[in-house]
């Protein structure tokens, strides 16, 4: 066994909080039947079996009994922290139920369930684990279930194991095939239900149900403090501008709620560069017009938050990549040699789409071109934004200078800030927050239910006063273009332009962009006064005002 920090020690001892509607026996209240975002025929269409379910939450009741039930667990797309909390409250939850319930993990992801590798998570593996970061506990992977060979052996591991009920912990993606199969076990009557549990640092799976994806709170106050802790050494060199790149590929809500935290002089915000129609000259032209105006100042120092996806928001690019998904994703193009395949793009690529893309760094053409993740998407994390932004706003103070329109230095740092944050120990309300969707999950299980996902609501509450409940899944769905088909996917939330969090940003940041105002928020608390500890993201405090 490894050895233990001080902190591991202590953190074992925290008992998380859970709200009243999950403490002691529980009773199920059903609201109307619901249906999807949009799409409403299609979606229906795909899922005649777990479409229009009704809202549920949970509140105190009277005494159930309750037959052992055996449960599977999966652990599903990149790392958050909380994944381990989320499990061990639903190991509490079913053993509550019935001390006879047993759980089983399914190792490195929903690859586990395909290929029959899993472990059961007994009592003492469980206490190693609690309120701790990670997903070491059973790994995580990112194989996607989607195929019918995929379901037919998962059933098989399934009814070996005597499995009735399978949780999925995942982001967007990974929900949307809990409730793939969720429909196909429901259509078959294979008599397994499948519930998700909501996952990403990235914050952008959330809506009216879902207050925030857990890991989200840990995350951007892990980051926060990294960002502070630079801002005070900027402040104390004066000689340096920091171009920070942060998390969040298809949306800014990491980036924003870092601004919030840490008040940095600039902070890029993917949604808006989009629906301002900004090219990249345009961003260039803003960060060094702030760099100018503070030189002018006598600061030659700053930070600078960029989103890391904020390469597919500017309008130019992202028809780029719309063009690149369709060429890729041909028969055609699967055929073709790597060595070979930038030209063969160049050759199906429009005209004014050529240009952007021979415009561009050859690296960056490379990896819009030949780096895909699973899903067919463009691996921005690879991309070095930070870099590109700095070097082409390098290049127009120099234009500046000539022009006489500024007059001073400017130094470049870069940061990539990303795997720092995934598997840092949870925060007070991510081990608080997680804990009670696990638990959560134990009762959707228990009261029958099938293709939900476990939401906790009033998070800005204390926890006591959290709300506990199931959102059937095909209620966020739309239809979406992925790999050059259209498929139903959770739809994802973007930066709300018109939301109180991005109003404040927007009122303070030109004060924050002229003058060094910034705030140092330190490391995470876990003791202390509940308004240090226990606090909620400001985002969540903006939105809930």
């Amino acid at each position: 066994m490894s050895k233990k920090s001080a902190l591991q020690i202590a953190r074992a001892a925290y008992s998380p909080k859970l709200p009243l509607g999950l403490q002691g026996n529980v009773s199920i209240k059903e609201g109307a039947p619901t249906q999807s975002v949009a799409d409403q025929e299609e979606v229906k269409k795909l899922f005649p079996n777990t479409y229009g379910l009704p809202l549920v939450e949970f509140e105190p009741g009277e005494p159930q009994t309750y037959a052992p039930i055996n449960v599977g667990v999966i652990l599903s797309g990149g790392q958050a922290p909380g994944g381990h909390n989320v499990i061990s409250g639903l190991f509490d939850g079913i053993k509550s139920i019935h001390p006879d319930s047993k759980l089983y993990g399914f190792i490195l992801g929903p690859g586990g369930l395909v290929d029959h590798k899993y472990m059961e998570l007994t009592a003492d593996i469980i206490d190693e684990y609690r309120n701790t970061g990670g997903f070491d506990i059973i790994g995580s992977g990112r194989t996607k279930l989607e195929e019918e060979w995929q379901f037919e052996k998962g059933i098989t591991i399934l009814r070996e194991l005597g499995i009735k009920a399978l949780v999925i912990i995942g982001g967007d993606d990974s929900n949307t095939n809990a409730c793939v199969l969720a429909e196909y076990y429901a259509a078959k009557e294979y008599g397994v239900q499948v519930i998700g549990c909501p996952k990403t640092i990235d914050g952008d799976l959330k809506n009216d149900q879902i207050e925030t994806s857990f890991g989200f709170d840990t995350a951007c106050k892990t980051y926060s403090e990294l960002i502070g802790n630079i801002q005070r050494d900027c402040n104390s060199a004066r000689k340096y501008w920091h171009f920070i790149k942060l998390m969040g590929r298809s949306a800014s809500h990491i980036a924003l709620e870092c601004a919030l935290q840490t008040q940095p002089n600039i902070c890029l915000i993917s949604e808006e560069v989009e629906a301002k129609n900004m090219s990249l000259a345009d961003v260039v032209t803003y960060i060094a017009n702030i760099v100018a105006q503070r030189a002018a100042d006598g600061n030659n120092f700053g930070t600078v938050l960029i989103p890391e996806g904020l390469i597919e928001f500017v309008p130019e690019i992202k028809k780029l990549i719309a063009q690149l998904n369709d060429v890729l994703a041909t028969e055609e193009a699967k055929l073709v040699a790597r060595d070979k395949q930038i030209d063969f793009v160049k050759q199906h690529l429009s005209e004014d789409n050529l240009r952007v893309f021979q415009s561009l760094p050859t690296t960056v053409a490379h990896q819009l071109a030949l780096d895909r993740d699973p899903h067919g998407n463009v691996q921005v994390s690879l991309i070095e934004t930070e870099k590109l932004l700095s070097q082409m706003v390098a290049v127009e103070l120099e234009k500046m200078k000539k022009q006489g329109k500024y007059n001073g230095k400017f130094n470049a740092q870069h940061h990539f800030f990303g795997y720092e944050g995934r598997c840092a120990a949870p925060s007070n309300y991510d081990a608080d927050y997680c804990y009670s969707l696990g638990y959560n999950a134990s009762r959707l299980i228990a009261s029958g239910k099938t293709g939900y996902m476990s939401i906790i609501k009033n998070t800005t509450a204390p926890a006591v006063e959290w709300k506990a409940g199931g959102v059937p899944i095909t209620m966020m769905m739309n239809m979406e273009r992925r790999s050059g088909k259209m498929k139903p996917v959770i739809r994802k939330a973007l930066v709300d332009l018109n939301g109180a969090p991005f109003k404040y940003f927007a009122d303070k940041r030109d004060v924050w962009a002229r003058y060094t105002s910034y705030v140092y928020p330190g490391p995470i608390q876990y003791f202390g006064p509940s308004e240090v500890c226990d606090k909620p993201t400001e985002t969540l405090r903006y939105e809930q005002a």
